[in-house]
């Protein structure tokens, strides 16, 4: 059995468009009837003493668990040469593969939770988010995620221009 999923994807490291491109044909091999949404280059948060990211989220639907899907986005993450042990805190990295929501799952164990926990403050995933499915809700609360976003400040995100890039 197939679940839809929303995933976030990041990079503020290297070739930052390249890399979203790549993690969007590795997502294809995995998720089917993938979607994207545009691509919106955000000022980074929480550490901020890094370079901009260029943010996007993905949909398909998964036939596996939670779990699998968290190994195969990690796997991906790995593949640009992503390094947990040596990164900082929430900052600068190749590829950032986040699962925001799982169906209408929650989740919360020490390897994954879901709703995404920086889904509600987090303008740059609820945004292209709601681009893919504008009447999502948050699953633990039920409360629609477009009121979770009227409430956020600009946050520095701003739509990327990707002609001719």
């Amino acid at each position: 059995m197939s679940c839809l999923t929303y995933l976030s994807i990041g990079s503020n490291r290297g070739d930052r468009l390249g890399y979203l491109k790549y993690s969007v044909e590795r997502l294809r091999l995995i998720l089917k009837s993938l979607a994207f949404s545009r691509i919106y280059e955000t000022d980074p948060v929480y550490y901020l003493e890094q370079p901009k990211f260029l943010n996007a989220v993905v949909s398909g639907y998964f036939s596996g668990t939670p779990y699998e899907l968290l190994n195969k986005t990690q796997e991906i993450e790995d593949s640009t040469g992503r390094n947990r042990s040596t990164s900082i805190s929430r900052g600068p990295r190749t590829l950032d593969i986040d699962i925001v929501l799982f169906g209408n799952k929650v989740i919360k164990s020490s390897l994954l939770t879901v709703p995404h926990p920086g889904l509600k403050e987090r303008k740059f995933v609820l945004l292209p988010l709601l681009e893919l499915n504008p009447v999502l809700k948050d699953p633990a609360t039920n409360t629609k995620l477009w009121e979770l976003l009227i409430k956020l400040e600009n946050q520095g995100i701003y739509l990327y221009n990707t002609h001719g890039k």
